[in-house]
């Protein structure tokens, strides 16, 4: 049994739950639910059952129970969008997040967005947080401070030159109030807006709106960092087209200006001092510009760039992806020395400053807001797109039943349904499949991609 684990590249326990998973008469189903969650890493086990009736006769049209599938359990994807924690679900979340963003870039009427707000002034802005001390890093051609040349991928980047001096306190209190800092950025940009345009905030208002749709992501040294697409529009919203002094240079000096006005104040706690936090000096704003119109940022690296790390988080820095709520843990689990210091300062800091729940989010570094959020009229919401592929899904199961037409089917049929949760995850063989699953669509996607760009490349030789 050894060699032929050795053979195939899997433990003994998991070729031998392979083996015995395909003997089983249920196989095939459990291949199938696999292959129905896309190679889902941690499913959701559901039992119950769902009946549909003709609501004039009460004749049963279709019936369906888990009782019928093997093990009496039918598996739905798990939805994380985390890529360390399932990545087959964080593809969805991130394809999702890249047709959101950029339906507020070109326009998109099917998610609610004209072609037009691609005239309209947009930005593509980072905001940073300060620095809490000196760190390993890769400054041009030049060497670090340490003296060293240092490699992309080596270790030491983003770590402190002297960790014994850097702010940890003040870097998880940083990014535990950074929703923050965010908040009153937005407030303040509108201010800005309206001092450069020369009006009253109320004017401004009903002569423009500011859209944006944001995502967090961690610098290698655990800080939170902000990347924003920043859009005006006019009064009713992208239906409308900005007032003439909505200009491309106005909106940047505004953000500017923004940024350097946040200050969220944190009163003293025990041995901590006051602090004033504030955005950092690297702040960057760039125009975007359609593809192919000679901008260095396009739509579709913006789309592509937020939607990649929309499925990021903290591990990132070499920290774990769930909850520690003890510093012996961190020992345990092997955490670097710098996250380590970072989730410790977390857990000291708890009882400081109760109300910030740091010892809840140590693993985040303190970080406790959402990863991607937008304004409101920014473009479609996830809830919206995940909407459009549920009854995708619906219409086509019906079809296969025939049952009747969705658009019918509520005045005509009546759903009765009872569903209960009966756990999660897979046996060792079923995770080798659902990786084998996961593998073989990551291979027909890559296929995808370059005929679609091979395709592209003919087309623009054809013209």
């Amino acid at each position: 049994m050894t060699d032929s684990a050795v053979m195939v590249g899997l433990d003994p326990a998991t070729l031998t739950d392979v083996m015995r998973l395909a003997g089983s008469p249920g196989f095939d189903r459990v291949q199938d639910q696999i292959r129905r969650t896309g190679g889902c890493s941690n499913p959701i086990h559901l039992q119950g059952s769902t009946v549909i009736r003709d609501r004039a006769t009460g004749r049963v049209l279709h019936r369906y129970s888990t009782d019928s599938e093997p093990g009496g359990r039918l598996r739905i994807a798990c939805g994380n969008r985390r890529a360390s924690r399932c990545p087959s679900c964080a593809w969805t979340y991130a394809g999702d997040t890249y047709h959101l963003i950029r339906a507020g870039l070109v326009g998109d009427p099917t998610k609610g967005t004209p072609e037009t707000l691609r005239d309209h002034p947009r930005v593509f802005a980072t905001l940073t947080a300060p620095s809490f001390g000196p760190v390993h890093n890769r400054p041009g051609n030049r060497p670090c401070r340490c003296g060293l040349r240092h490699a992309e991928d080596t270790p030491e980047l983003g770590t402190p030159l002297n960790p014994d001096r850097y702010d940890y306190a003040g870097a998880v209190l940083w990014n535990n109030h950074a929703s923050e800092l965010w908040r009153y950025f937005t407030i303040y940009l509108r201010r800005e807006i309206a001092k450069r345009a020369g009006l009253t905030q109320k004017e401004a208002h009903a002569q423009s709106r500011v859209s944006f749709g944001k995502v967090a992501e961690y610098q290698k040294r655990g800080a939170v960092h902000f990347h924003a697409v920043i859009r005006f529009d006019g009064p009713d919203g992208p239906d409308s087209p900005p007032p003439a002094w909505a200009t491309l240079d106005l909106l940047t000096d505004a953000i500017h200006a923004a940024a350097g006005r946040v200050a969220v104040d944190v009163p003293p706690a025990g041995d901590q001092p006051a602090r004033t936090l504030r955005w950092g000096t690297q702040l960057d704003v760039q125009p975007i510009g359609a593809f192919g119109d000679g901008e260095e940022i396009t739509e579709q690296a913006v789309a592509s760039y937020v939607a990649k790390y929309a499925t990021k988080a903290a591990e990132i820095t070499g920290t774990v992806d769930h909850r520690i709520g003890n510093k012996e843990a961190l020992s345990l689990l092997d955490v670097p020395d710098h996250p380590s210091r970072l989730i410790a300062a977390c857990l000291d800091l708890h009882a400081l400053y109760p109300d910030r729940k740091l010892r809840d989010w140590a693993h985040m570094l303190g970080f406790r807001g959402h990863f991607s959020t937008k304004s409101r009229r920014y473009s479609t919401t996830l809830g919206a797109l995940r909407r459009i592929r549920a009854d995708y899904r619906a219409a086509q199961q019906r079809e296969a039943l025939g049952l009747p037409d969705p658009a019918a089917a509520e005045t005509t049929t009546l759903t009765l349904a009872h569903w209960s949760y009966a756990g999660h995850g897979h046996t060792p063989g079923e995770s080798w499949l659902a990786a084998s699953v996961r593998r073989d669509i990551q291979l027909n996607r890559e296929t995808a991609r370059e005929a679609l760009q091979d395709q592209l490349a003919l087309d623009g030789a054809a013209a």
